[in-house]
């Protein structure tokens, strides 16, 4: 069964870093594009970042560029978010998705598979 397992969420004072690793359950995942998303409660999913299945392709969003870097590392079939500068408003649940036909893009309806979930919380 294809899965995705987010890890790495916990609670850090602003200003502070976390990295968010995502471990996809097969190599087949390495030829997806991979994207972060978050939700805070009572809030609408959010598009973070989406980086393409060779590396080559990124994109942020506007709130989270030059703070945030999304990478991969195929060999290990895992994505990471490196979150630094974190900020009260970066606490959501964070949760990564694969997308087959390697979109790239904002909208979390055209993402194929989702993993459950991890918290972050940044305190003041």
């Amino acid at each position: 069964q294809v899965q995705l397992v987010e890890s790495g969420g916990g609670l850090v004072q602003a200003g502070g870093s976390l990295r968010l690793s995502c471990a996809a359950s097969s190599r087949t995942f390495n030829i997806y594009s991979m994207a972060w998303f978050r939700q805070a409660p009572g809030k609408e999913r959010e598009f973070v970042a989406a980086i393409s299945w060779n590396g080559a392709t990124r994109n942020y969003a506007d709130s989270v560029k030059a703070r945030f870097i999304i990478s991969r590392d195929n060999a290990k079939i895992t994505t990471y978010l490196q979150m630094n500068s974190l900020k009260v408003e970066d606490t959501a649940v964070y949760l990564c998705a694969a997308d087959r036909s390697g979109n790239t893009g904002p909208r979390s309806r055209e993402y194929d598979y989702w993993g459950q979930g991890t918290q972050v919380t940044v305190s003041s």
